[in-house]
């Protein structure tokens, strides 16, 4: 009678504790701009209020703001943004439950105002791509694909500007692909991954996504639930805008002296096997970005004065002996971009990519111009590979990682017409596997 007793005492504890108004994921800070940031979280289906409390760090005085959104769906992520803010400053935070503080909250700090006052600042940010955490009823059968996750615990200790997600921050499966609900439910469970949570506040967190984020591997503007993977995204994640007239994930964002334009290379996307090109010339129906998101590249580029240019993308751009889809499978919308770079001596340009399963970087060099570099991180968590033919001895690559967990860290630094860009590679304990850099003399048309 006892054990029973016992039993029963469990389950009830269990299922009462399941049910009580609760924060599932996060906080996670969105972007923090001069005046204002964005803070992300995601509470149970129980929860009738949400608040965030914050103030100055050196003062005590605190203000509120309520959500206004709606509540008790399955699942309820949701942003806070704060506003009125004042440039350099730390502020602390946290999250009220109904009417009741929660030990979830963090810190921030807003952007610094050097421009016309002082020298550009240094600054770093962290990057990386496919994060595959485990969830065996559902994964394929064999060994785990989802690697070791304390990599997060290594970055959240990284003392930078923001996280860059490049594409597959979750992977769908196939009891997924087809399924609105499935596609909430995936969002859901990997963002809530415990071992995720302390790099979630660490620093504010921005993404692109790739087919495994978006949907089915490798698919693109076919998906017949594009309009919702979009939707999630969008509420998983708090860009700083996404896309036009309802369009793609596409935006960017400007730190220092560096301007980051963050693709869309699925929203648009031709199948993979269209032919490249027609009767011996590129095929124009076969394109990555596509033609609304083509043209705010090049009017965002040519309007950028930033000494570095960072064009993000989930696909690689520039392997040339890649196997595996790239930007140059597309040569029509590919010879568009960089004839248009050469055409309107576009300096600082830097291409920063993820997906592969190993990192590198690629080096192509162009007649007349300066040479341009693709810059490959991944992965995070999920599987990774050795390099095969043709791939082994690729003569445009300057630096290997197979084989090996990892994320990259871009760091700026140096006086005004003398700024260099590092990039250092990490693995999972924060052990510094990798380095490169490049001046911003030689990323200028001669």
């Amino acid at each position: 009678m006892k054990n029973c007793i016992s039993l029963l005492t469990i389950f009830f504890t269990a299922v009462f504790s399941y049910a009580q108004p609760r924060v599932i994921s996060g906080p996670m800070l969105g972007p923090v701009e001069l005046r204002d940031a964005r803070i992300w979280v995601e509470v149970s289906p129980e929860v009738k209020s949400v608040s965030l409390q914050y103030n100055k760090k050196a003062e005590l005085k605190t203000r509120t703001i309520l959500y206004k959104g709606i509540l008790g769906n399955e699942f309820n992520p949701l942003q806070f943004t704060v506003g009125g803010l004042d440039f350099n400053t730390t502020y602390q935070y946290k999250i009220w439950i109904n009417g009741k503080a929660t030990n979830y909250g963090g810190e921030f700090t807003t952007k610094d105002l050097w421009q016309w006052r002082k020298p550009v600042p240094d600054f770093s940010f962290l990057t990386g791509s496919c994060a595959y955490f485990n969830e065996p009823v559902f994964d394929r059968p064999g060994t785990p694909y989802g690697k070791d996750s304390s990599i997060f615990e290594a970055m959240a200790k990284e003392k930078s500007a923001f996280m860059l997600w490049l594409g597959d921050a979750w992977y769908t499966r196939e009891v997924d692909y087809y399924s609105e609900w499935g596609l909430w439910y995936r969002a859901s469970h990997d963002r809530a991954v415990p071992i995720l949570q302390n790099f979630l506040k660490s620093m504010p967190h921005l993404a692109i996504w790739d087919d495994h984020d978006y949907g089915p591997n490798d698919i693109g503007k076919n998906y017949i639930l594009k309009e919702a993977s979009r939707n999630i995204f969008n509420k998983y994640f708090c860009n700083p805008s996404s896309g036009e007239n309802g369009q793609g994930i596409y935006t960017m964002i400007n730190y220092g002296d560096a301007d980051i334009f963050m693709t869309d290379d699925r929203w648009w996307r031709s199948a993979d096997r269209m032919k490249d090109s027609v009767d011996g010339k590129p095929n124009p129906e076969k394109r990555m970005l596509g033609k609304q998101q083509m043209e705010w590249l090049k009017n965002s580029l040519l309007y950028s004065t930033a000494t570095f240019k960072i064009i993000t993308l989930g696909s690689q751009v520039l392997n040339p002996v890649s196997p595996f889809d790239k930007w140059w499978d597309f040569p029509a919308e590919y010879d568009e971009l960089m004839n248009f770079l050469k055409e309107y001596r576009i300096n600082g340009v830097v291409f920063l990519t993820g997906d592969r399963h190993h990192s590198e970087i690629i080096k192509v060099d162009r007649p007349g111009t300066y040479s341009l570099y693709d810059i490959t991180v991944s992965p995070l968590t999920s599987g990774t590979h050795k390099f095969g033919t043709p791939e082994n001895n690729n003569p445009y690559r300057l630096l290997a990682l197979d084989e090996k967990q990892n994320y990259g860290k871009f760091s700026f630094s140096g006086k005004r017409g003398e700024r260099k860009l590092t990039v250092e590679y990490f693995g999972v304990k924060g052990d510094k596997l990798g380095e490169w850099s490049v001046s911003e003399k030689e990323l200028k048309t001669p």
